[in-house]
């Protein structure tokens, strides 16, 4: 008879965000406009969530031996998560669409057994108002929780409600 093991929401890969270099999209020369994402990921009560990992992977610019389009860091005592990368352009969807510039995020945490899959798009982008997947959330209160804002210069910042009120949509993928 097999064993059965309890599910592991990360398995043996935390070490990988124990490394500060993973969440630097840019470590290996890549070039253009770098930006940084930042936000706090929040559990139900507002309370930050100081044992997750995020994960994040663009489309653009295109994954490349100076850009891998995909990193990883650890929330901190505050449950910040930051990352250092490239911002992205439009891409295509389907058919003729065009998808507004965005970054996809999983969220993995203790209690998940499953990763929590979001998009960061950038407020005030013009191709907001006609991407596919964006528009099809309704409600502009909970399309908000989608959005990126500029925190200064060249620093966007979203933050990730798990549950409750003001919860960020998440997409079932």
């Amino acid at each position: 008879m097999p064993l059965t093991t309890a599910s592991q929401t990360i398995g043996p890969y935390w070490h990988l965000i124990e490394d500060p270099s993973w969440a630097d999209l840019t470590r290996f020369g890549a070039e253009g406009e770098k930006i940084t994402l930042t936000g706090a990921v929040l559990d139900g009560d507002g309370k930050p969530c100081v044992d997750a990992c995020i994960e994040i992977w663009q489309s653009d610019p295109p994954a490349s031996e100076s850009f891998p389009a995909f990193g990883r860091s650890n929330t901190d005592s505050n449950g910040v998560f930051r990352f250092t990368t490239l911002r992205p352009g439009p891409v295509p969807g389907r058919g003729n669409a065009q998808q507004a510039p965005h970054i996809a995020i999983t969220v993995l945490s203790r209690g998940l057994m499953r990763g929590l899959v979001t998009r960061a798009y950038f407020h005030g982008e013009k191709l907001n108002e006609t991407d596919p997947l964006l528009m099809s959330v309704e409600d502009p209160a909970r399309r908000a929780t989608l959005m990126a804002k500029p925190a200064s210069a060249g620093v966007w910042r979203m933050d990730i409600r798990l549950q409750g009120d003001g919860e960020t949509v998440f997409f079932d993928v």
